[in-house]
């Protein structure tokens, strides 16, 4: 009579398990260990109310979940009489600076039409990073990261480009959260010797569990819709022990963006990156095993408070080809981000030196050999 095939698992290696009827029994296809069908339905009843009560579990988490605590919540006050609104009509973006501020173009998109605005309804901020870097500085940090790329065309590099660049304090959320987190990995080694001419290996596998409480402070997310996320991701970490409590004294001279993504908006987002975080906290722990698979992770974050502040960035924008660029530079490390051009013309002409060099080499590499040959004969 022919095996019935069944979807269990080896509760030993993970392997398919099947139902052998010469002995009764489910016996694995890899390892070849045989369980009882009682002890397989036991196991697999076990998962599933584990499962059943992870789910209710999670539900009750969700239903739980607190919001996120803004602590901002002032107004400019009497500073908002020497403070202007600027706004782009190309991308939209809304800046703030002093009144005697001469905005000729934008930080984002690059076009020269700033229109004045009334400026009204921002929230204050609770802190402010001061710009460490000034231009001349950032200025020669730009030109050492183009000397790195060969293929960036001359004109992209130019002085009259790079002094484009402007100083604008982003605005950013920053949070703080407590994740409390579990995981499961299923975890295996291995040991060899040899019986007779055979090499025999033995794998031991392991149910590995973790948990713990990690705490977050000051996570940030930028709160302008303007800026790509990947490039203010990219130019972390900013120290945030030079914090300071906001005061219009650090603006004169620089530009500020007025936040259009609210607290709420960003809390998606730091939630997965706090989720990701712990998860990744809890794999550092696991160790002494050959492989190590992450089968399970919970994590439920608990919201804290969210505070407003504005932080340094350097960000210039050009246009080669009909496209705009986007540069940005922490103020306060140097850290870069952005897409560079390429010079179509500058990769072939390289792309023929090399070819050239490369074809010198193999010629006299033939040439050599072909010496060789008449020496040997």
């Amino acid at each position: 009579m022919a095996d019935q095939i069944t979807n269990y698992q080896c509760p030993a290696c993970t392997g398919p398990l099947h139902f052998a009827s010469g002995t009764g029994k489910l016996e694995c296809d890899y390892c070849g260990s045989t369980f009882e069908i009682a002890e397989i339905e036991a196991l697999y009843a076990e998962k599933e109310a584990a499962a059943a009560e992870a789910s209710a579990r999670a539900e009750e988490e969700a239903a739980r979940e607190t919001e996120w605590e803004t602590v901002s919540g002032s107004d400019w006050g009497a500073d908002a009489e020497n403070m202007r609104a600027y706004v782009c009509p190309s991308c939209g973006a809304e800046l703030i600076c002093e009144a005697t501020t001469a905005a000729t173009s934008c930080p984002y998109c690059g076009n020269p039409t700033v229109v004045p605005g009334q400026f009204a309804g921002a929230l204050k901020p609770d802190f402010v990073i001061p710009f460490k870097l000034d231009k001349k500085a950032a200025v020669a940090a730009l030109k050492n990261h183009y000397r790195k790329n060969p293929f960036l065309p001359r004109a992209f590099s130019a002085a009259n480009h790079i002094e484009e660049i402007k100083g604008v304090y982003v605005p950013f959320w920053l949070f703080d959260a407590t994740v409390d987190a579990t995981a499961t990995y299923h975890a295996t080694n291995f040991t060899t010797h040899r019986e007779g001419d055979y090499r025999v290996t033995t794998t031991m596998h392991y149910n590995v569990q973790r948990g713990g409480t990690a705490q977050f402070q000051k996570v940030p997310a930028d709160a302008s819709s303007k800026m790509p996320d990947e490039y203010m991701d990219s130019i972390e970490p900013y120290d945030f022990s030079e914090l300071k409590p906001f005061s219009t004294a650090y603006l004169p001279g620089y530009l500020a963006d007025k936040y259009d993504v609210s607290a709420k908006e960003s809390g998606q987002r730091i939630d997965s990156r706090c989720k990701k975080t712990a998860g990744d906290l809890l794999r550092e722990d696991v160790h002494g095993y050959a492989t190590v698979n992450q089968s399970r992770l919970q994590a439920q974050v608990r919201h804290g408070k969210v505070h407003y502040a504005l932080l340094p960035v350097w960000l210039l924008t050009t246009r080669w080809n009909g496209k705009t660029y986007l540069f940005a530079m922490n103020g306060q490390t140097r850290k870069f981000a952005g897409a560079l051009p390429s010079s179509k013309g500058r990769f072939w002409a390289l792309t023929g030196i090399l070819t050239a060099v490369c074809s010198a080499l193999i010629g006299f590499s033939g040439l050599a050999m072909a010496l060789a040959k008449f020496i040997f004969a």
